[in-house]
């Protein structure tokens, strides 16, 4: 019963981005690292944090297309693996599903709950009262769905957990097997996501590479993404130096 309750107070956590703002702390590394502390293991939530990461790293929201949501089911996904005493590959055939079903929680919230405030906002505006305005962000961004999901994913933990240990341990190892290729193309498809979102014509070279540090040079990962870094903060610092030349009307050197 407590590490139910402490599992929804941690999704209230992640889901806190009326207090906290973008801080990203909803971010599936974080929401299971938290459920890795609450469940005695960290070291196994880390690595189901940083496996369900790659998963959903393409996972934000753009216009009103909703991802699946990611708190509940990293958390759910990972807290159930733990207790089951799976291996880490099976919270991706767990978190997955249970993020999809808390979408469809979402925008039942977002359409019976969230109008109420945002109405109350709007008169509170007219008449020029801020304290009613943020009241009613506080409430509703409480109430919308930052309570209605710490009760989903605390229930959800506390009546699902004999019950899917029972059905994972019930799974024939083939199935298994085939779950565990499946969720191995998980992070392939959120890289594919995330890049259809941010390469274009003018930075495609830079993916291609580090392709080709990684495959020809072995260069590890880390030693690339550092490599990127520097050469981001050079770009960077050339450009603006390159502009108040010119806006200067050119160095000293053009005189001659």
């Amino acid at each position: 019963m407590l590490q139910a309750v402490l599992l929804g107070l941690v999704a209230m956590i992640g889901n806190a981005t009326f207090l906290t703002g973008t801080s990203l702390l909803d971010r599936p590394i974080v929401m299971c690292t938290l459920t890795g502390l609450v469940m005695g293991d960290i070291k196994s939530g880390i690595i189901i944090g940083a496996m369900m990461e790659l998963a959903f790293i393409g996972a934000f929201s753009v216009g009103g297309a909703l991802p699946p949501e990611m708190i509940s089911g990293g958390i759910l996904g990972a807290a159930l693996t733990l207790a089951s005493g799976n291996s880490p590959e099976v919270a991706l055939t767990i978190g997955i599903p249970i993020a999809s079903l808390a979408l469809v929680l979402k925008n039942a919230c977002k359409i019976f709950i969230l109008p109420y405030f945002v109405h109350r906002a709007d008169q509170y505006a007219k008449e020029g009262n801020g304290k009613g305005v943020s009241r009613m962000h506080m409430l509703g961004g409480l109430l919308y769905f930052n309570l209605p999901l710490g009760l989903f994913v605390g229930t959800a933990y506390y009546l699902g957990n004999s019950v899917m240990s029972t059905v994972l341990n019930a799974i024939p190892a083939f199935v298994q097997n085939g779950l565990t290729i499946a969720t191995g193309l998980m992070p392939a498809l959120g890289f594919a996501i995330l890049a259809s979102m941010i390469v274009n014509k003018k930075n495609v070279v830079f993916l291609f590479l580090g392709f080709l540090l990684a495959v020809y040079l072995n260069i590890p990962v880390t030693g690339i993404a550092l490599l990127g870094v520097v050469t981001a903060l050079i770009i960077v610092g050339i450009q603006p130096t390159q502009m108040s030349t010119a806006l200067a009307g050119g160095d000293e050197d053009d005189d001659f």
